[in-house]
């Protein structure tokens, strides 16, 4: 696995952590002011909602991601592909992630 993969990976698992997911503040420093998350109902959900709705449940059970693999869309820009198994159900995952260059 690639740093960059490696890199990301690390970030999509925070994002499933437990004390991530019940701080707006965490959450809000893992996604881009322009996040959007399409629900498995069709719904688009924006960055507020869904840090909104993450840092609010209930559930302790740790998520577990597998099969992860990241594409290179174009430079600095990747697409991150994987699974992830929350109690019985499998979910097929994927998301954007666009590296932003720090100033000075």
């Amino acid at each position: 696995m690639s740093n960059l993969e490696n890199e990301i990976k690390e970030l999509e698992e925070k994002l499933l952590f437990p004390e991530v997911r019940h701080s707006k503040k965490q959450l809000s420093k893992l996604l881009a002011d322009e996040f959007y998350e399409i629900g498995k109902s069709g719904k688009v959900y924006n960055k507020i909602q869904v840090i909104e709705a993450i840092s609010q449940e209930e559930n302790e059970t740790s998520i577990i991601l597998f099969d992860f693999e990241v594409k290179e869309l174009t430079e600095g820009i990747v697409l991150a592909l994987y699974k992830t198994k929350y109690l019985n159900e499998i979910s097929l995952r994927s998301s954007i992630w666009k590296k932003h260059i720090k100033n000075g």
